[in-house]
């Protein structure tokens, strides 16, 4: 199965110059982003705070506040696995003053477990740039008798349908993850939705569920407190800020999940205005204090074009509604 990191390294020789368009901007009416920003702008994190999401949200906010001379107001809507938060974004003007950092969960995955669904994620949102792709950490309490994923994984057919894991909501990282796993190592597990990344993260640690499967960004604090063990890393390969923490992929071949990051605004944004804010989330990601801070945390800065990023929504989607279907979950 295709992974992120594949995918991505495959695209990046399409562009990553600073032609930019949204997936729907070439029938965008033209518009000028030379005037903005001349107000606040709200930056929805369609997740609970304290999540990788969140702490996202708030380092590039942070940073354009910064270097635009205008407030951002980072906006908490969570809810829906992040569905809520979304159709806020969609149903705003596209003017360029109401952003989102977006996740899998509400724009690539919700297609497919929603029978319907509030906004179409192709027609509705404007891709602006990926920001990072970041491995997710599959990791249990202390008390549980697991210290590997082949442990994890006897472990749960020792104990079939008894074992639980949580999210941050259907479609989240961490239920992807999980019904990834469910799905290629033949376990019944129990998956358990929390409204964000922190309180599925705090039910780990408190022994509320067997394991999460969080994003690095989250999760790793918690990981070098000890208040969980990590087992395995998501992505492809392992991630050098855990180098002794192996690859879900070295015991189950083909494994791949996590989350990517990215900036998206209203349907139909005008094409100079979305080079404008691509141009300036770009300098953000790519200056040495984000740039470290992600790398730090697991991540890497990319700064895409919006075509690349368009692209990945578009294969995404494709791709777990394919891992869905063969799961058997029905839409609701």
């Amino acid at each position: 199965m295709r992974g992120y990191g594949t995918f991505l390294w495959g695209v990046m020789g399409a562009g990553l110059g600073l032609m930019a368009t949204g997936a729907h901007a070439q029938s965008a009416p033209t518009g000028s982003g030379q005037g903005w920003p001349a107000k606040s702008i709200r930056f929805v994190s369609p997740y609970a705070p304290g999540g990788g999401s969140d702490i996202l949200a708030r380092g590039i906010g942070q940073k354009l506040a910064e270097n635009l001379g205008v407030s951002v107001v980072i906006d908490n809507r969570p809810g829906a696995g992040g569905v809520i938060g979304t159709e806020i974004v969609t149903k705003s003007p596209p003017d360029g003053y109401t952003l989102m950092l977006g996740t899998p969960a509400p724009i690539t995955v919700a297609p497919s477990l929603m029978k319907r669904m509030p906004y179409d994620p192709l027609r509705d949102l404007t891709p602006i740039t990926l920001v990072s792709i970041v491995p997710a950490v599959v990791a249990v309490h202390p008390s549980v008798p697991a210290k590997s994923i082949k442990e994890l994984v006897a472990l749960a057919k020792a104990r079939s349908g008894q074992m639980t894991y949580s999210s941050s909501g259907n479609g989240g990282t961490a239920h992807l993850s999980g019904l990834m796993l469910q799905t290629m190592a033949g376990i019944d597990i129990i998956h358990v939705p929390y409204r964000g990344t922190g309180p599925a993260l705090t039910a780990a640690m408190s022994g509320e569920v067997t394991f999460t499967a969080g994003n690095i960004i989250s999760s790793l604090p918690m990981v070098k407190a000890g208040r969980v063990r990590a087992l395995a890393v998501t992505s492809e390969k392992r991630s050098p800020v855990l180098p002794d923490v192996p690859a879900v992929a070295e015991t189950i071949p083909g494994y791949a999940a996590g989350p990517f990051y990215g900036v998206l605004g209203p349907g139909h944004m005008p094409p100079d205005l979305v080079n404008r804010i691509r141009n300036e989330i770009a300098k953000i990601l790519h200056a040495p204090e984000m740039k470290n801070r992600l790398s730090a945390e697991g991540g890497e800065p990319i700064g895409s074009t919006p075509e690349v990023y368009a692209a990945m929504i578009r294969t995404e989607t494709e791709r777990w509604g394919k891992v869905i279907k063969a799961a058997k979950i029905q839409p609701e």
